[in-house]
């Protein structure tokens, strides 16, 4: 049962010693020079011009709610469209319900005004 978690386990390794090792010769071999205006804070490319407590609209919230929603509703596509030909139809109509779901909230949303911007 463990041996199948090996290639996985291995893959892990290999992928955080290989990133561990740019991070490292990044911080070695390159440039560290930092002055006044590399250490600015900023936003947007302009200065902070408030305090970083301010209250942020509620539909900033909205968008990344609806991305979030949007971007798990492809990762769900994906293991479906490999496994369609097992599933048969049932497995083709729970998609297409819960896709139909998320659109009547696209719908809503779009309906509301949520992705309009000012």
């Amino acid at each position: 049962m463990l041996e199948n978690y090996l290639p996985i386990i291995i893959f892990i390794g290999v992928g955080l010693l290989f990133g561990s090792a740019l991070m490292v010769i990044g911080r070695l071999m390159g440039p560290h020079n930092p002055d006044s205006e590399k250490l600015s804070p900023y936003e947007c490319g302009f200065e902070a011009f408030e305090d970083s407590r301010m209250k942020f609209d509620v539909r900033y919230y909205l968008v990344a709610i609806l991305f979030i929603i949007f971007d798990l509703e492809i990762a769900f596509l994906f293991p479906w469209a490999v496994v369609l030909e097992d599933i048969g139809l049932f497995g083709f109509v729970a998609m297409m319900l819960f896709l139909g779901i998320l659109v009547v909230g696209f719908v809503y949303e779009w309906k509301k005004g949520a992705l309009e911007w000012e």
